[in-house]
Order: structure tokens, then sequence, then C-alpha cells
């Protein structure tokens, strides 16, 4: 007899749980070419951008500011913003936010403005 497989969800609480590090994403699934990654971050990162894709953030708790050229937008649990490919912008978190990025396999938290901030690549959790 065929043995039954074991499906269980990704569960975003538990996989936080497992670090406590900010700044350095873990990814916890692929969809293509494509990766979710959690995230713990808190204050200011550094401007840069991604010439050749857009960036999902989708908080999950928290509330997180991204400075873009021209303004900002702020983002709570339950909620998403997408920077478009090529636009300039800046994370920054007055206090812990937890949150969920998709993006390509292989992009930089930092783009190409490298430097002491820019994390590990495909560190999964």
């Amino acid at each position: 007899m065929a043995e039954t497989k074991t499906y269980s969800a990704i569960n975003f609480a538990e996989k936080l749980a497992k670090f406590s590090d900010q700044w350095q994403p873990r990814v916890i699934a692929e969809l293509n070419d494509y990766q979710f990654k959690i995230v713990r971050i808190e204050g200011d990162f550094i401007w840069h951008d991604h010439p050749t894709t857009d960036e999902a953030f989708l908080v999950l708790e928290g509330v997180l500011r991204i400075d873009l050229p021209d303004g900002a937008v702020s983002i709570g649990p339950g909620e998403m913003y997408v920077v478009p490919k090529g636009i300039k912008h800046k994370p920054y978190a007055a206090s812990e936010v937890k949150m969920l990025l998709i993006e390509p396999r292989g992009t930089l938290n930092t783009g190409e403005e490298g430097g002491e901030r820019t994390a590990k690549s495909d560190l999964w959790i």
C-alpha cells in the first residue's frame, strides 16, 4: 500500500520565532522563480533600488514606512505595497516590524548599493 504524504501549511509566527536577528531575510517558500522571505526589521535602512524587478512588502506585525523619492507610504498589519522596479526606496520601522517580502530568487536586499547591510541570499528557515 502506498504511503500517505503529509502536507503542512507554512506558519509565519512559527518561522519568525526561529530567529531574532534583524535585516536578515529568511526564505520560507518558492513559487517558480520567486521567493517568499520573512524578516524582522527595526530602524532605518539604506536608499536602494532594484533595477530589474519589483519588490513586494507585506506587513505581518508593526508599521512599516517606505520612503520614496517624492514621499512615503506607511503600511500596517495585513497591508502590502509593491515598489516598482528602478524606484529608489528606504524602509524604516520605528519599532520592530515583521513582514513578508516577495521577490525573485537572488535579489539582494540592498540592490546594487551593497555595503554592510547586504544580507546573505538564499537563507532558508
